[in-house]
């Protein structure tokens, strides 16, 4: 059937009308055309008009298949409409009060049904709505912080507790749940490009005042144009992040890039006269307006499925090739526990697959990120729990020790048991046993509050470590059963 045939192609199955989802549909139906001939010759003025009917869904088929808006947005209306339409030319079908005629017909409108059904499924889902608040919040911090003093001829302040923002939406629009869907990925991977360049642009932005620019204009006649030229990529840097963020209503992307371009054909006019410390200054502005014209290109960014289909990512493979050594790893360092050996400490194997991480290639993709940031915190859990075991092998507590500060220790001894079961646990949040190791984990937490340091020093460093601990392992239990997906 040639609409399911092209639903296929973009990761998605059809069912012809009955409900669709990622794991594939409730009962596969054929088309008219797959079936038993039917009686009627195919130049049947019926089954020539259901033909031409068919034509139009085939072409629709992949648009909708890859929509990722939402019921507002323009395509949407576009595309419920043709399909609504389509709908009635299909049910004003003579068919003659024929059975074979009438199969046929309602076999048609049942595919458009399907997907007119999967139109509104994708638009109104609960992760398109969550993705689209994100989005909602990630433009009212940039309008307030960027965008908005730029406006009103203020100066945009850049710290860190916005940097902190817009790294904290990045990693919670990295945890929506897609539950594969083509559409639901799309509208993720494009909300994570924007929001990743709008970081880019405002980490160059810090970076450029740290440096002693611009020049005095005492310096060279072609530094006052340099200058002024400043000046306007400070604009353009503001524009830029509207556009990212959907914050402006005038500009377009094809403009601005006109306008650096523009801005880089001037400094390349100058003339510095041999002079090193200016070309230099030139230099540098030149690769602030580089760097912001290779985000300009996003308007078709998230049309490829290669960028937010992930399954297939060489990046990926390599990461699941360390995440599955480590799970070898582990299973080796629980059984030797089970045994009472310490013998068995895979450091350096560990250590290894830690530089390997590093080394991989995340291509500035927010969900390639996000996979390798969770594999370290796998293999740092093996890790601290292996040296927290050592230093309970090796503990030799003198007669004087502070008996609050032997109290830490004996949490960290319970705490080294559960960690054990927690690098073991491969449940769901809905097991009992996870709701067990939430409370013990949390029970743990409290003994800590409750230890008295007495002025301690030694104590106070140690229970502050401890509870970090105990937070890092509730941390990962979570990360292990929170069911992240590319």
């Amino acid at each position: 059937m040639a609409v399911r045939w092209l639903c296929s192609l973009f990761g998605k199955p059809f069912d012809g009308g009955k409900r669709m989802d990622h794991g594939g549909p409730q009962q596969q139906q054929q088309h008219p055309m797959e079936q038993q001939q039917p009686a009627y010759h195919p130049q049947h003025p019926a089954m020539m008009r259901l033909y031409e009917i068919q034509k139009e869904v085939a072409s629709l088929g992949p648009q909708v298949c890859t929509f990722s808006g939402l019921q507002n947005d323009r395509d949407y209306k576009r595309l419920e409409r043709e399909l609504t339409r389509l709908l009635l030319d299909v049910d004003q079908v003579d068919t003659e009060g024929k059975p074979e005629l009438q199969g046929a017909r309602k076999r048609a409108a049942q595919e458009v049904e399907g997907l007119l059904r999967y139109l509104e499924e994708n638009a109104t889902h609960p992760s398109r709505l969550a993705i689209e608040q994100l989005s909602y919040e990630a433009r009212q911090l940039v309008d307030e912080r960027v965008v908005a003093p730029q406006r009103a001829g203020g100066v945009t302040e850049i710290n860190d507790e916005l940097v902190d923002a817009l790294q904290q939406l990045v990693l919670r629009l990295t945890q929506v749940k897609t539950e594969g869907r083509v559409p639901l990925r799309k509208a993720r991977y494009r909300a994570l490009t924007r929001l990743c360049a709008v970081q880019d642009v405002i980490e160059g932005r810090t970076q450029q005042q740290t440096l002693s620019l611009p020049l005095s204009g005492d310096t060279h006649e072609a530094v006052n144009c340099i200058n002024q030229v400043m000046v306007k990529v400070s604009v353009a840097r503001s524009q830029l992040v509207a556009l990212l963020m959907g914050l402006s209503g005038r500009d377009s992307c094809a403009h601005l890039s006109r306008i650096l371009t523009e801005m880089q054909v001037e400094l390349d006019a100058l003339d510095v006269s041999g002079n090193a410390v200016i070309r230099n200054y030139r230099k540098q502005v030149v690769e602030e307006i580089n760097g912001l014209l290779k985000h300009l290109d996003l308007e078709g960014e998230g049309d490829d499925t290669r960028r937010y289909d992930l399954a297939q990512n060489n990046s990926i493979r390599e990461i699941e090739g360390v995440r599955a050594h480590i799970s070898h790893l582990r299973e080796g360092v629980l059984r030797h526990c089970v045994m009472g050996d310490l013998s068995f400490r895979p450091k350096a194997e560990l250590q290894g697959l830690l530089t390997q991480l590093d080394q991989v290639d995340t291509a500035k993709n927010p969900c390639i990120r996000e996979a390798r940031r969770r594999a370290v915190v796998e293999v740092q859990a093996v890790i601290t729990f292996l040296d927290l075991r050592e230093a309970l092998a090796h503990r030799q507590p003198g007669p004087n020790e502070h008996p609050s500060h032997r109290a830490v220790w004996q949490v960290l001894g319970s705490l080294s048991e559960l960690q054990a079961q927690v690098l073991g646990f491969d449940g769901k949040r809905v097991d009992k046993s996870y709701m067990i190791l939430e409370e013990l984990l949390t029970k743990q937490l409290l003994a800590l509050d409750a230890v008295d340091p007495q002025g301690d020093e030694t104590t106070k460093v140690a229970r502050k470590q401890a509870v970090k601990f105990a937070q890092n392992i509730l941390n990962y239990l979570d990360m292990k059963t929170d069911e992240w997906e590319y």
